[in-house]
């Protein structure tokens, strides 16, 4: 088994290379021991207390990498409950409707066709990352030497989609107004959940990508921004009010307005501030390191408390259960709710764009316009070896600003700031400029260049 499949927040891998079905078993097996020793909280002997909820994506290989897994599981003797091809935020509603003591996704995302991997999480849909029991399930696995265990726990297969879909329609507003939404779901898994969720929505959708057998017309990235141009055209030529494009396993989104243009997602959790702070006065909302200052600012100004936090799920769904808070928002295009287990939805996202739509009677534009008051770079990145040693020098060189290190090293002035921080996997730094002006923006990003040399494309 390779190693470096194991990444900080789920298993990933280019399939049939450093991926195959006797990996799947050993990591299902590693899988059976360790999350029903974790349960906390209730009763070991109730129902499912020993059992962990299964579900795959689309991709072609997710089925038998999937019965692999469930073979892995079965062989400590720990039951499991086969919910099918559903996207990711569907095991999360799993788990605690059935109340499991966690469960797996088959699904590499957003990567490209030839990858997968599993997304695993633990009680009431935890994540189980490097810290909090990946590094566990990787000793595990890797310490197998066979997968010949016969597979005596037991399995039944479930159909959620009733249960589900009254969870995601249960955030719907009464008589939303009639919008024309174009929807591109990537060839992923928003393909099968988009039409058995929204079917008897009064919205009218432009479906596009929606065929989801494992190819891809693009890959299921929504943050690259040429993979938005066939959704920004027919936004366009169909005279929609919004377009929306979801990544593979539908657990995060892109957004574009009436007009074709991309709204980037900080700008979409700031939108979001005043509707949850009139649900609940007074809220957390947690934002993550890279997000535009208009995020705090809205939070402040509708009388919320803002939560700055690191980049990552595993640490967002953390801040989200410490603090209380209602909300909060990636700029990777994950979006969190209280009411859904702290977890991620892009359907029950589109759900609440959609509310706030209809209540605005304003197109998307004129809603996000007061919002887009900063000059911002988006997030660059630069092929740099020796990472840490880079931000020191940042750290170093802009130590007359505001410095903290909270995720890489973030800077601060009165008129711009920067954040850079490391990839987990790759010898890239990542930076995301803010400023008052374009001018200055463009001033502030050559100055950083001189220290991370040119951007690459990724």
């Amino acid at each position: 088994m390779n190693p470096g499949i194991f990444k900080a927040y789920d298993i990933r891998g280019v399939y049939g290379e450093e991926l195959n079905e006797e990996d799947a078993w050993k990591i299902g097996s590693a899988v059976g021991r360790f999350l029903p020793a974790s349960v906390r909280g209730f009763d070991r002997g109730q129902t499912n207390a020993q059992k962990i909820c299964v579900g795959r994506d689309m991709r072609k290989h997710s089925a038998s990498l999937a019965k692999a897994l469930m073979d892995g599981i079965r062989s400590t003797g720990v039951g499991v409950i086969d919910i099918g091809m559903v996207d990711t935020p569907q095991v999360y509603f799993a788990i605690n409707h059935l109340r499991t003591c966690g469960g797996v996704q088959v699904t590499a995302s957003h990567n490209p066709a030839r990858y997968n991997g599993f997304k695993i999480s633990g009680q009431a849909a935890v994540p189980i990352g490097a810290d909090t029991g990946l590094t566990d399930i990787k000793h595990l696995a890797m310490s197998l030497i066979h997968t010949i265990a016969k597979p005596t726990g037991p399995i039944n297969t479930q159909d959620m989609t009733a249960e589900y879909k009254k969870h995601v329609l249960k955030f719907l507003t009464p008589n939303v107004r009639r919008l024309k939404v174009a929807i591109d779901a990537s060839n992923g898994m928003a393909g099968k959940m988009v039409p058995l969720i929204f079917d008897q929505v009064p919205i009218d959708i432009i479906k596009l990508n929606f065929k989801h057998d494992g190819s891809f017309k693009h890959d299921p990235n929504p943050l690259i921004e040429a993979n938005l141009a066939e959704l920004k055209k027919a936004v366009l030529d169909k005279h929609c009010d919004l377009g929306i494009c979801f990544d593979g396993d539908a657990d995060r989104l892109m957004m574009v307005d009436e007009q074709g243009q991309t709204i980037p997602c900080d700008i979409i959790t700031a939108l979001m501030v005043p509707y949850f702070l009139a649900k609940r006065p007074g809220s957390a909302i947690v934002y993550d390191v890279r997000s535009s200052r208009v995020v705090p600012e809205e939070i402040l100004k509708h009388g919320g408390i803002p939560r700055r936090e690191r980049v990552g799920h595993a640490f967002m769904k953390k801040a989200m259960r410490d603090s209380h808070a209602i909300f909060g928002g990636e700029l990777s295009g994950h979006f969190y709710y209280a009411d859904n287990f702290n977890a991620d939805s892009g359907l029950i996202t589109l759900v609440h764009i959609i509310n706030i739509l209809s209540e605005a009677q304003v197109p998307a534009s004129e809603l996000v316009r007061p919002l887009r008051r900063y000059a911002r770079s988006g997030e660059i990145n630069f092929r740099v070896e020796n990472k840490q040693a880079v931000m020191n020098e940042l750290a170093r060189r802009f130590a007359d600003g505001q410095v903290d290190w909270l995720d890489g090293v973030t800077v601060s002035y009165k008129d711009w700031w920067f954040n850079c921080r490391a990839s987990n996997t790759e010898p890239l730094l990542r930076l995301c400029v803010e400023a008052k002006t374009e001018d200055l923006l463009e001033q502030k990003l050559g100055l950083l260049k001189s220290y991370l040399g040119e951007p690459v494309s990724y």
